[in-house]
C-alpha cells in the first residue's frame, strides 16, 4: 500500500524541535508498517532526516516526491 505524507500538515507554523515526538508519533500511525511511504510538502530538512531515519526499518520503500525533481528513492528494502 502506498501511503503520501504531507510533512507541513505535522505542524503549525514553524516547526519545533521540542515537538519532535509528537510529530513522529503522527508519522507512525500514518504511514503504517511494510508500507510504501512518499512524503512530499514543505518542511525543515532536519524534519525530513529525522522521519527518514525513524521509517527505516518500518517503510518497505520510501520516496520523496518534488515538484522539481519528481520522485526520489531514499530507500527501497523490497524483496520484490
Amino acid at each position: 500500500m502506498e501511503v503520501e505524507i504531507d510533512v507541513s500538515s505535522l505542524y503549525r507554523g514553524a516547526a519545533k524541535l521540542s515537538e519532535l515526538d509528537e510529530y513522529l508519533n503522527k508519522v507512525a500511525r500514518l504511514a503504517g508498517q511494510g508500507n510504501v511511504v512518499i512524503l512530499h510538502g514543505a518542511g525543515p530538512i532536519w524534519l525530513y532526516l529525522k522521519i527518514a531515519h525513524f521509517l527505516h526499518g518500518k517503510a518497505r520503500k520510501l520516496i520523496y516526491r518534488s515538484p522539481v525533481t519528481g520522485d526520489m528513492i531514499i530507500f527501497n528494502h523490497d524483496p520484490f
